[in-house]
Formats: structure tokens, sequence, C-alpha cells
């Protein structure tokens, strides 16, 4: 187990970095090139998974000798095409590095690793496990101290070029000296580099304070050395590089096309982790200037797939004729992932919402069911977890003896109603004018040392009305705030909602200089030191930092402490739960909703498998019918 300490010394490392996407890795001391890595010798100690791949926690739930990964159909047939349409434009097909817009498709989160592939590859029916694919054995010790692979001899790229160990330390150097910021930052946590034989090498790092690091280096695409010089690398191009994925670039349309066609060459087209996946002969991706002609585009058949992420667009607008005629199903493909956890959040730093009662009070004046009714179409579900809709949230269930070691003394400052599962956001009767609600909430305002004067909340000690201001982006926060503004004016309190330029808003995001903002809180399945740059009371008075609510919480940092010292997925399990508690129990936000499943409409000609991934769907899996 890691020590508590530990825990908050990596906090405390994140601080300068917390708003990053991916937080720093880079060490002190610049490691030596990769390319000039010596000889080592195998390691031969304990070892902390088996060969064939490693997880977050625990071992991976396939065996080495599994068949296809359990979503993917290993009998759909190849042939067709598929395409995408998206908004916007590109202007580089070089995805590695930050500068230039790139397109989607050759190597990305959405789309998949088609056209570049890293050392193993992730499978999306465990919360975070890697197997094997460019390398064919994967080691590291129980503390993951380091990572050895050995590649695999019928590994190529689509050139027929074999996949060397000189091609991984290229790919270190270009990333570490070039790479986009979340591929650098992986590349310079590895302190230094040893061949180990002829087709294996060796990557240690300065200690196991980052678990997921072996996981997310398994990610990062390879490049070849002897198809790219290292001046080319850190430029944009339109001429897209050589990989060797599943797919190479056939033609590029600067800024709104690009056609991908399946390598018939492919070296790992038989590998039990490919099988059932890359089916189709040709990935088309279409951008369009505006949302309105990509949807059109849609409606007309100009592409296959669209991914709705309005519920009301998709409740009203999808009865045009090609769904009518059959040519087009809509599906909601279902996940068992976290949701994200979008909120009006308190800045507790302020005097008026350092009162946990007044930041109680308002909640009881959010009127989610009248919202969700008259803006929304009644699309949305309320969120009541930062990880609601997956094993890791703590919605109604039961606190577990684990968890209760975890928080220990600090359990005290937990709510009732969250250690015995009952917790459930206030819900209206949808008028808009729930008295109850409103009777509720002036209890809690009077226990806080307020009272109505002159039909205005007031402070009794100062005199001064219950006043503070939202700060909004966009018009959809606008219109959101003004339905909440209606239930303050009820109770006299002034709520101010101000529209802010983005310059503005960020401005003053980082500087902590705000009272109440519309935020969200993106959530997985492996959260990890990122919380603590969220969370972490190491955070709450360091401008710059994530947690701009300012929550300062020991039992939320003892969760986390246990949290990153977690080694196998029970024990993390009972620490994310117990940090889910302690954070809805500090009411730091007023949680909003969510969208249940996944919104696709698809041609009818394109089939998809009868199982579905932990993660929703996986476009890699489908297939066409005609």
């Amino acid at each position: 187990m890691l020590p508590a300490k530990l825990g908050r010394a990596v906090a405390a490392s994140l601080l300068a970095l917390a708003l990053s996407a991916t937080p720093s890795l880079a060490q002190d001391a610049k490691p030596a090139r990769a390319q000039d890595a010596p000889m080592g010798e195998a390691y031969t100690g304990p070892v902390g998974n088996p060969p064939h791949g490693i997880a977050m926690h625990g071992s991976p739930a396939l065996p080495a000798d599994f068949t296809h990964l359990p979503y993917a159909n290993p009998s759909a047939p190849k042939g067709g095409r598929i395409g995408w349409g998206f908004q916007g434009v590109f202007d580089s097909m070089n995805v590695f590095i930050r500068k230039g817009a790139v397109p989607l498709g050759m190597f990305d989160s959405t789309l998949g690793p088609n056209v570049y592939e890293g050392l193993m590859f992730r499978s999306y029916d465990e919360p975070f496990t890697m197997y094997g694919l460019i390398a064919e054995t994967i080691k590291t010790d129980p503390e993951r101290t380091f990572l050895e692979i050995t590649i695999r001899p019928e590994a190529k790229f689509s050139d027929g070029v074999p996949i060397t160990v000189d091609d991984v330390l290229f790919t270190i150097d270009m990333l570490r000296e070039k790479g986009a910021p979340h591929l650098a930052n992986r590349m310079k946590a590895i302190t230094s580099v040893e061949r180990i034989g002829d087709n294996g090498l060796r990557m240690n790092f300065a200690d196991g304070s980052n678990r997921e690091l072996p996981l997310l280096i398994g990610l990062v695409p390879i490049v070849p050395k002897h198809a790219i010089t290292e001046d080319e690398f850190g430029e944009t191009t339109m001429t897209p590089f050589i990989g060797s994925g599943p797919y190479v670039v056939e033609s590029v349309k600067p800024g709104t096309r690009v056609v991908m066609k399946r390598n018939p060459d492919y070296w790992g087209k038989d590998l039990p982790i490919k099988r059932g996946l890359d089916n189709f002969d040709e990935l088309i991706v279409d951008y369009y200037r505006n949302e309105t002609s990509r949807f059109e585009a849609f409606r007309t058949g100009l592409f296959d797939i669209n991914g709705e992420g309005s519920p009301i667009r998709w409740s009203k607008e999808y009865d045009f004729p090609a769904v009518q005629k059959g040519d087009i199903v809509l599906n909601v493909f279902e996940t068992k992932t976290p949701v994200a956890m979008q909120a009006m959040v308190f800045n507790v730093r302020r005097p008026m919402f350092s009162d946990e009662r007044v930041r109680q009070a308002l909640t009881l004046l959010f009127d989610f069911e009248w919202v969700n009714a008259n803006l929304f179409n009644n699309q949305y579900v309320r969120t009541a977890s930062l990880f609601q809709n997956s094993e890791l949230s703590s919605y109604q269930r039961p606190i577990s003896e684990a968890e209760r070691a975890i928080l220990g003394d600090h359990i005290s400052q937990i709510d009732q109603a969250l250690l015995d599962g009952t917790y459930a956001p206030p819900k209206s009767d949808g008028s808009g004018n729930d008295r109850t609600n409103l009777r509720q909430a002036l209890k809690l305002l009077q226990q806080a040392g307020y009272g109505l004067v002159d039909g205005k909340m007031t402070n009794k000690a100062t005199g001064e009305q219950l006043s503070f201001e939202f700060m909004g982006l966009t018009r959809a926060h606008e219109r959101l705030a003004l339905a909440f503004q209606r239930n303050m004016m009820r109770l006299g309190i002034d709520m101010q909602v101000r529209t802010v330029d983005s310059s503005q808003y960020w401005q003053r995001w980082l500087s902590f200089d705000f009272d109440m903002l519309m935020r969200g809180y993106s959530a997985s399945l492996s959260p990890g030191t990122e919380q603590f740059g969220r969370w972490g009371s190491a955070a709450s008075e360091n401008p710059g930092t994530q947690n701009i609510i300012g929550a300062n919480s020991p039992a939320i940092d003892a969760a986390l402490d246990a949290l990153v010292a977690a080694r196998d997925r029970g024990d993390f399990v009972a620490a994310v739960r117990a940090f889910d508690r302690a954070v809805m129990s500090g009411t730091y936000f007023i949680p909003l909703y969510h969208a249940p499943g996944q919104r696709v409409a698809r041609r009818t000609r394109i089939a998809v498998p009868k199982t579905t991934s932990i993660y929703g769907y996986q476009s890699a899996t489908w297939w066409e019918t005609e």
C-alpha cells in the first residue's frame, strides 16, 4: 500500500498542471535519448501481470488463450464501407504533434487506432485492461517501476518493413521532444531504457506512484524510424506517415475528407485481439463547416453514422423520410461507465457559501422536474453521484466495512443518508413553485442566520441581503440559470446572471474569481491522481488548479489516499465509493442531469454485434450486410 503522505505528495506535484487533461509526468532531470539505450538483462524477479496482458487493478479478465473480444463477432464478414461526418476542418495529417488540426479516424478514441497502433490494444469490456498487440509479451513488477516487452516477429508497417526495437526507441525520442503533450508526458516519465536481446526492451520509471503508466505507454502509437525524419516528425503535413494499423490512408481532400482503405496484408488480422474487428474495406471521414449542414448531409445519405449528443433533437428531429422508410435505425446503446457530473458549483471560499446549510437550501430551490419538462422535453435523468451508472458509484448502496475503514474517524463528516444508501437529490412536484421545498430551504437559511426582511433574505449579523452572481459562458448556461433565478426571487435571494466571453470566463475560473458557475466532471472506470487536483485539500488554495470549488475535506483526502494506493479491484472500488460519498456529502455543487445511453442513428446496411461492451458501442466491430 502507498502511504498517505505519498498520495498527498503526488497531489502537490500535480498542482501546476491540474488543468491539463493529462497530468504532466515529466522528470526534473532530462533522460538520455532512448536510441542510445544500452543492452540490459531480462527481468527475472516477481511479476505483476501475466505476459499476455495487464490490468489497472487485479488481473486481465481474458485468459492467455482467448479467441476474441467478448463484444466482437468473430464471424463478421469483411467488405463494404462506412462513412462518418463531423463538424469542423483539418489542416494537417500529423496526429503526433500539437500543431495543426487533424481529422478523426487515424488514431483517436472516437474512431479508433486505424492507421497507427500501439504496443498493446485495449479491451473495452473491462475497466482498464491492455492486451499485447505489437508487444508479444508484457512484463512489469508488482510495484510497476518498469515495463518490459518483446516485439512480435510478424509485426510490420504497411510498407512491409518489420517493426523493431529501434522503431520503439525512435518513437520515445520523437514524442518526448516533439509530441503532443498527452503523448510527450508519457514518454518523459521513462527515466531510462535498456535493450533486452534482439527484440525486447525495458522502459524504467522513477517509481510506481503512477500505476496507469505501463498501460498508457501501451496505447502510444509506434512510428517507423525508416520512413520519417526527425525534422518531418515535428511539422504539420498533408501527407500521412506510414503506420502499422489495419488501414492505410488512400486519399485526402484537405479540410473536408479522408478516405482510408483496409490493408489486405495487415499483419495482425488473425490475432485473437483483432478477430471480428476492422471489417469495412473503406472508412470515409467527412467534415462540414457547421452543424446544420452536417445534419442535413446525414439526412440525405451523404454519410452513414450519426452519434446524437442532443436528446432534444433526438426526440423531435429524427422523423425524416429515411427513418420513416426504415433506411435508418435509431439505437440507444447502454453502457456501464460513469456518466459525467454536470453541476452548478459553489465557490465555498465566498462567505455566503461557506455555510453548508446555505448550499443545501439553494440545492432545494433548483427544480429539476420543472426544468426537465419545460426546457428539455423530459429527456434527462437526475445525476446523484460522481460515478453514476457504474460499480464505482455509492448511489443507492449502503456503505461497506471496507469504506468505513478507509474513512476512519472522518466518517462523522458523511451525511447519514449517504451512509445508508438512501440519499437522492431533492425532488419537486414539477410545478416550478414547490412549497414544500421552499419551506425546507427557508428553514435551513434561518438556521444559518438569515431571515426575511422587507422581502429580502437578509443576514441578521451583517444586515446584508443574500446575493451572488452566476457566471455563464453560453446561452444554454444562461437559460438554465434564469430558470433557477425565479425560485431564488421567491425567497428574496438576489441571484445575478451574467454571461461573459470565453477569455474572461476562463481567467476568472483560473483565479477562483466567481461565486457560482457551471462545470462538468468527466469520469472513468479508473479514476486516479487527477482527482487530487479536482478535490484534494492541497489544491484548494492554489489558483490555476481544478479545485475551483475550494473543497478542503479530511474525508475526501483519506479516500483519495486509499484510491491511489489500491492494488486490487475490490479495494479500489471501495476507495472510490468512499470518495464519492465524501464529495456528495459536502454539498459542493447542485447536481444537474444526464441523458442515459449513447444515441446513434445508422444506415440499416450497417450491422452491429449483439453484445455491447461496458463502454458502449465500438464501431470497429461493425460490418456491412449488403
